[in-house]
C-alpha cells in the first residue's frame, strides 16, 4: 500500500466505497489523515464501519473545513450532473480530486524522478498496460502495474527511485487528477465513450488529452482524427511526441505493415519487430498496442532484443484475445470480453479461419456490421438468448448451429476443426453479446469456456461415413 502522507493531519472527505474507494480511503488512514468516509449504498457505510473507517453522512454538516473530497471514479463528477457530495465540495470551495491524483502527490513528494507511464484510449489501454510491465518485468526491473486495469493503484508499493510504475487511466481518473505528470504519457486512440459522464466527444477528448499534455514524452496514435489533431498539437507546442499508426505508414514515428513493425526516422525505414512471433498480439488492434509498448521501452532503455522477447512471451490479458491452447494445428481462442460486436469485428478480423462461438444477451445492434468478416467463419455455433438473432443473421451465408451452452459449443467446434483439412483453424469464443442471460459476468464465461478447452483429453475427429 501507498501511505497518503501528502493529506498527513488534514481533514479529508471521501464519496465512494467500491473496491479502489476503499483502498484509498485505508491509505489516506494509514498516512495520517483525517478522513471521514461515505456511500450512498448502505451497505458499503456498513462494512466500512467494521474495518475501523469513521463513517459521515456529509449532507448534515456540509464540506466547509475540508481540505479535499476524494472522489471515486464511478461517481459523476459534471454529467449527467454532478453527484451530490461534488455539489457540497463546490459550494464549500473544496478541490475534488482521485486516487490517481494522491498517487501524483505522492510520488511527487517522495520519488519524483522515478518512471511512471501512463496510458490511456478508448480501446486498448489495458492490453497495452498490462505489455508494457510485462516487458519491464522480463527485463528484470521492478514494476507496480495497476489503476484502471484492476488493481487499485494506492495498492501498490510506495514510489521509490528503482521503480517503474505502469498505471492505466480512464477518463474518469483522468478527470480527477489536476497534477497528473508522467514520465511517459499514452494516448492510444479516441471514439464515442461515456459521453454519458462527459457530454460531448469534444469534453470526453480533451480530458484524455491531458494525460499526453502532462507527459514528458508523449506517445500518440494516429489512426482517428480526435488523436492525431492533439498529437500535432502537442508536437506544434514543443512536446517530444511519437506517433504510431495501423493504418497508414508515417513520415516519423512507428506504425504497422501486415505483421511487422516498421520505425521510421530520418527518411530511414527499419523493422524492429515481427509479431507474427507474438501469438497474443494478433489484429491491427494489437499492432497498435505493440507499437505504443515498443516506442515507451525504448524511451526506457530497453533494447530491441529485449523488447521483442516480452512480445514473444506475453501471454496476453485473460478473457481478451486470450490463446488458450493448441491441438493440432488448431488455437483455441478466449476473447469473451467481446461483449458487442465492435469488439467481436476485432477479434475476427485477427484470424483467417474461424470456428466461431457466439451469443448471449445480444446488444440492440446485433451482428449485421459483422458481415465484412463472414467469409472467415468456417462455422457458426450459437449459445444463449440472441441465437435465434444471430441464426437469422447469418441466413444461409455461414453455417451454424444452435448449441445452446459454451460447454457444448466447444466440443461441436472442436470436433469440426479437428475434421477440417485446414492447417491453423482457429476456435475462437468472441461472443458480441453481454454475458448475463447464463453467466454473472464475461469473466465467468470465459472461465466456462477455458475450463472446456482444458477438459479436452485431444481434438476429437469425426468418424469417417462408410461409404
Amino acid at each position: 500500500m501507498i501511505p497518503v502522507t501528502t493529506q498527513k493531519g488534514k481533514r479529508t472527505a471521501l464519496f465512494g466505497l467500491g473496491g479502489s474507494g476503499m483502498v484509498t480511503a485505508q491509505a489516506l488512514v494509514a498516512g495520517g489523515a483525517d478522513v471521514l468516509v461515505f456511500d450512498d449504498n448502505p451497505e458499503r457505510v456498513e462494512n466500512a464501519k467494521e474495518v475501523g473507517l469513521v463513517t459521515c453522512d456529509f449532507r448534515e454538516n456540509g464540506l466547509h473545513h475540508y481540505s479535499a473530497l476524494v472522489l471515486a471514479p464511478g461517481v459523476p463528477l459534471t454529467h449527467p450532473k454532478p453527484h451530490w457530495s461534488v455539489d457540497l465540495a463546490m459550494a464549500a470551495d473544496v478541490p475534488v480530486i482521485g486516487d490517481i491524483e494522491l498517487f501524483s502527490r505522492e510520488r511527487k513528494k517522495h520519488a519524483p524522478s522515478c518512471t511512471f507511464v501512463a496510458i490511456t484510449g478508448t480501446n486498448g489501454k489495458s492490453t497495452t498496460t498490462a505489455l508494457i510491465a510485462h516487458i519491464l518485468a522480463e527485463a528484470g526491473r521492478d514494476v507496480q502495474m495497476g489503476g484502471n486495469i484492476g488493481k487499485a493503484v494506492l495498492s501498490l508499493e510506495p514510489p521509490a527511485q528503482h521503480r517503474c510504475y505502469v498505471i492505466e487511466c480512464s477518463s474518469y481518473q483522468i478527470d480527477l487528477a489536476p497534477n497528473l505528470n508522467p514520465s511517459i504519457g499514452i494516448l492510444l486512440n479516441l471514439s464515442p465513450d461515456h459521453l454519458d459522464r462527459h457530454g460531448t466527444m469534444d469534453n470526453y477528448a480533451e480530458i484524455k488529452e491531458r494525460l499526453v499534455a502532462a507527459s514528458d514524452i508523449a506517445i500518440v496514435g494516429t489512426d482517428d482524427n480526435y488523436s492525431a489533431a492533439i498529437g500535432s498539437y502537442l508536437k506544434a507546442k514543443g512536446k517530444t511526441v511519437i506517433s504510431i499508426a495501423t493504418s497508414a505508414p508515417l513520415a516519423g514515428g512507428i506504425y504497422l505493415d501486415h505483421r511487422r513493425l516498421v520505425e521510421a526516422r530520418g527518411g530511414m525505414l527499419e523493422s524492429i519487430a515481427d509479431l507474427d512471433d507474438a501469438i497474443a498480439l494478433r489484429g491491427a488492434h494489437n499492432g497498435q498496442n505493440a507499437a505504443a509498448a515498443w516506442a515507451a521501452c525504448r524511451q526506457l532503455g530497453l533494447t530491441a532484443e529485449e523488447i521483442n522477447a516480452g512480445f514473444r512471451s506475453f501471454p496476453g490479458l485473460a478473457h481478451r484475445m486470450e490463446p488458450v491452447r493448441q491441438l493440432g494445428s488448431t488455437t483455441f481462442v478466449n476473447d469473451s470480453k467481446a461483449t458487442n460486436a465492435d469488439a467481436a469485428a476485432m477479434a475476427l478480423s485477427s484470424f483467417d479461419r474461424i470456428y466461431w462461438i457466439a451469443g448471449g444477451l445480444a446488444k440492440e445492434d446485433g451482428i449485421e456490421q459483422l458481415r465484412p468478416f463472414f467469409d472467415r467463419i468456417a462455422k457458426a455455433y450459437l449459445v444463449g438468448e440472441a441465437a435465434p438473432q444471430f441464426a437469422a443473421t447469418l441466413g444461409n451465408t455461414v453455417p451454424y448451429e444452435i448449441s445452446g451452452t459454451v460447454e457444448a459449443a466447444v466440443a461441436r467446434a472442436a470436433q469440426d476443426s479437428a475434421a477440417d483439412d485446414y492447417e491453423g483453424s482457429t476456435v475462437l469464443l468472441s461472443p458480441a453479446c453481454a454475458s448475463f442471460d447464463q453467466f454473472a459476468n464475461f469473466e465467468r464465461r470465459g472461465d466456462a469456456f477455458r475450463d472446456a478447452v482444458l477438459a479436452l483429453d485431444e481434438l476429437p475427429v469425426k468418424e469417417e461415413q462408410p461409404q
